[in-house]
């Protein structure tokens, strides 16, 4: 749902003036700004109409010194990294379907048995593969149970970087170790 920039002047009262400056272009390159960060189109929603509102609420503080569109680039550059301080502070979650497990155990599937040894081995040689910095932030992460921020104090590095080694690394082991008969 967009709010129309003149529909803004109804939530807090006032003239509306400073926000229509921003013409459709500037709405499109805001729109594009937020969407080419945030992939999960619905989040980028979100965080667009945020924008605007925060920018609204914030209108006494724009100075002029920059354009209202870098303004409120700035404004969604810190609500993008609010949203993923939030998102990343979430454990992954991952559940495992035992029945799955146990139905191919019960018969004794040797065909199953083997593709999951085969799996394991690929991925075991894969990350063996890694660079050596993301290898060891990976063994990191699992000693501190995928704590980002647990494995960014024992490696001693930044926690954005504990972050962007282990998605390549994931990347990196997912591209290796799919199965090549799945799409």
């Amino acid at each position: 749902m967009d709010i129309p920039i003149g529909a803004l002047a109804h939530f807090v009262g006032g003239s509306p003036q400073f926000m229509l400056h921003l013409t459709d272009d500037h709405q499109k390159k805001l729109r594009r700004f937020i969407h080419k960060r945030v992939l999960n189109p619905e989040d980028a929603d979100d965080i667009l109409q945020l924008t605007y509102l925060e920018a609204w609420r914030n209108r006494d503080r724009f100075s002029g010194q920059a354009t209202l569109s870098t303004w409120m680039c700035g404004i969604a550059q810190n609500l993008i990294r609010n949203h993923f301080r939030r998102l990343y502070a979430k454990p992954v979650h991952c559940e495992f379907d035992e029945a799955l497990w146990h139905g191919q155990e019960d018969k004794k599937n040797l065909d199953w048995e083997f593709e999951i040894n085969r799996r394991l081995e690929k991925t075991l040689i894969a990350i063996k593969d890694l660079p050596v910095e993301m290898r060891r932030t990976l063994y990191a992460s699992l000693e501190t149970d995928g704590s980002y921020q647990d494995t960014a104090d024992v490696l001693d590095i930044p926690i954005g970087t504990v972050r962007s080694r282990l998605s390549r690394a994931r990347e990196q082991l997912k591209r290796v170790t799919r199965n090549p008969l799945q799409p």
